[in-house]
Order: C-alpha cells, then sequence, then structure tokens
C-alpha cells in the first residue's frame, strides 16, 4: 500500500514537460520585447541624430523697374551739375592790428564759376522733360551736335515715329534688295539710314536689328541700351555681318526659321519693343506646312495684334517696295489699328 502511495506521488513526465514549455516561452517573450525595445530606441536616436531633409523654397526676386532705375540714375546725374559757389572777395578785418592776414592762396575760379546754360542741357535732363518741352516732342531742332535732345522722337526712310524701345526688321530677300534698288533705294541707302537712325536716339532708349528672308539673323536676342560701345557694335554688325546676296542658309549667326516673318515677330515679342520699323515688299513666305507656301495674313495679325502688343503696346511701322495692291491692303488693316504708318516707295 506504501508503495502505491509513492508512485502515485511521484509528478508524471508530461507535467514536467509542459512547465519547462511554458518557462521556454516566457524567456523567449522577454527576449523578443528586449530586442524590439532596443530596435526602437535605435530607431528614435537615429532619427533625431540624422541630418533634417533639404527644403528649396523659391524666394520673391524683387526687382526695380528699368524705368525707375533710369529715372533716379538722371536725377542723380542732374543733381551733379549743380554750379559750384564762387568766392570773390578776399577775407578781411577791420580791427586794428599789429599784424595782416596773408592773403588766401590762388583757386583755379574757372572751376568754380556757374557752369554755362547750354552745358547744362543734355540726353538724360531732356529725357525727364518728355515731349512736353520741346512741343510735338519729335526733336527735329535744336539738337545741337545732332543727337535727339527730344528723348523720344526720331525718323527713318521718312517715317516720323516716337518710342524708347526701337527695333527694326529687315527682309533682305533677292526680292526686296532688288525692288528697293529699282525704287531708288539701294542697300547702302538703307544701311546709311540705320546709321543715322542709332545716332539719333538717346541714351536713355533701347534698340534692336534683326535681317531675315525665311530664316533670321539678330544683332542681339534683347533690345540693347543706346550706349557708344552698342552703337558702335551695331555699325560693325551692319558693315560686316549685312547679307547683301538674298539668300540667309541656316549656321551659326543665322537662326532656322520655317515660320517666316511669324517666327520673326515671335523673337520681337519676346524683346517687347514700342515701335518696329519693318522694310519688305509686303510677301511673305514660310516653310511651316512642310512646302514653301504664302503666309496667312491671318496669322500675321494675329502675331501683330496680340504678343507684339505687349502691356504697354507697340506701333509697327510698314516701307514697303513696289507692293501688291492686295498686299498694300492687308499691310495697311495692320500697321493702322497699332498707331503705325505705312510708307510705300515705288
Amino acid at each position: 500500500m506504501s508503495a502505491i502511495t509513492a508512485v502515485s506521488a511521484a509528478p508524471p513526465p508530461q507535467k514536467g514537460r509542459i512547465r519547462r514549455l511554458v518557462i521556454m516561452v516566457v524567456l523567449v517573450s522577454i527576449g523578443v520585447h528586449i530586442v524590439a525595445g532596443l530596435i526602437a530606441g535605435a530607431v528614435i536616436v537615429a532619427r533625431y541624430l540624422a541630418e533634417p531633409p533639404a527644403e528649396f523654397k523659391a524666394t520673391r526676386d524683387v526687382r526695380l523697374p528699368a524705368k525707375q532705375r533710369e529715372h533716379k540714375m538722371n536725377m542723380a546725374a542732374f543733381d551733379g551739375m549743380t554750379p559750384k559757389p564762387s568766392f570773390n572777395d578776399k577775407m578781411q578785418s577791420i580791427r586794428p592790428t599789429a599784424f595782416a592776414l596773408p592773403e588766401l592762396p590762388k583757386m583755379p575760379m574757372d572751376q568754380m564759376l556757374p557752369l554755362d546754360p547750354s552745358a547744362i542741357v543734355s540726353d538724360q535732363v531732356s529725357s525727364l522733360v518728355g515731349s512736353g518741352g520741346l512741343g510735338s516732342g519729335l526733336g527735329g531742332g535744336g539738337s545741337g551736335g545732332g543727337g535727339n535732345l527730344g528723348g523720344t522722337g526720331f525718323s527713318f526712310l521718312g517715317i516720323q515715329s516716337t518710342g524708347k524701345r526701337i527695333l527694326l526688321l529687315f527682309d533682305v530677300s533677292t526680292s526686296v534688295l532688288n525692288k528697293a534698288s529699282k525704287s531708288g533705294v539701294p542697300l547702302s541707302k538703307i544701311k546709311e539710314e540705320t546709321l543715322t537712325l542709332l545716332g539719333q536716339l538717346p541714351i536713355s532708349s533701347r534698340f534692336g536689328l534683326i535681317q531675315f528672308t525665311q530664316n533670321f539673323k539678330a544683332f542681339e536676342t534683347e533690345l540693347l541700351p543706346a550706349t557708344d560701345p552698342n552703337r558702335e557694335a551695331a555699325r560693325q554688325w551692319i558693315q560686316n555681318e549685312w547679307v547683301e546676296t538674298g539668300m540667309m542658309a541656316a549656321s551659326g549667326k543665322v537662326t532656322s526659321n520655317p515660320k517666316g516673318l511669324v517666327g520673326v515677330f515671335e523673337l520681337a515679342a519676346k524683346m517687347q519693343p514700342d515701335v518696329i520699323f519693318l522694310i519688305s515688299d509686303g510677301s511673305f513666305q514660310w516653310k511651316a506646312t512642310g512646302s514653301i507656301g504664302n503666309i496667312p495674313w491671318e496669322e500675321i495679325k494675329a502675331m501683330a495684334k496680340g504678343p507684339l502688343q505687349g502691356a504697354g503696346g507697340c506701333k509697327i511701322n510698314f516701307i514697303g517696295f513696289q507692293m501688291k495692291p492686295e498686299d498694300r491692303m492687308e499691310v495697311g488693316s495692320i500697321v493702322r489699328p497699332t498707331g503705325g504708318k505705312l510708307r510705300e516707295i515705288k
């Protein structure tokens, strides 16, 4: 009987295995939690130690408008013209004294005398006055050395106009050159008129030059100030880069342009001129459709009335040589709404 009781009191082998399994599960669970805690702590620490991601912010570029900048420059130049004070009296004393004061040293009085009024007149001062100082503002008289004291008025191939951002467009195709020569205005005369216009422009204005047949060649892709170095560069460009053969193959200096005059107007719109002179015979071709053909007038009118006008408007003046009646009528319907003029030379 005692033997049977001892055998029943001993734990069965199955209960021992269950106890060991439970202990193992608990230890594994604790180990997993410890590892997860270490990984989470490492991630949090790494997040604080890592460099912040790069941020790209576009800040607003505030610039002084060109007109205000030129106005301030002109005002500063005007203030610098103030005449220097002149000293005519010697220092004297009426108090009796045993000695006399020495005379003042001789000074260059010519630098202290007031300036002659005619020396004060300049392009900068005249540009502040505008057209109100000269009546009509076309600046023909009183120019002295040939410059334009009116600041905005000028003449080109018989057309009077006004503006401060001038762009000249020359159609140098064979037909135009031949018609111009037969009309008594050879290429040399056009060059001479262009150089004369550059000499008339005040320093406060800007100018640009573009030659085209179907492709085009531009002096610069933006309007340049009418400074002496820029005028001289334009003269050299006219003498050396002018197309006289009536053909303009695409090259490093010539831009390929299947749109013809429409493509030239697209470049002109980016320059934002306020007056354009276009020299041609009124016949324009393009290859936009794959073959050479006349440009529809509606395409040209859309450019003249839309992008070319910009924010301040643009006058389009046209000098035509031996134009066809239908071309003359279409050109007139383009230039007159812009305030420009049409002149035909036969």
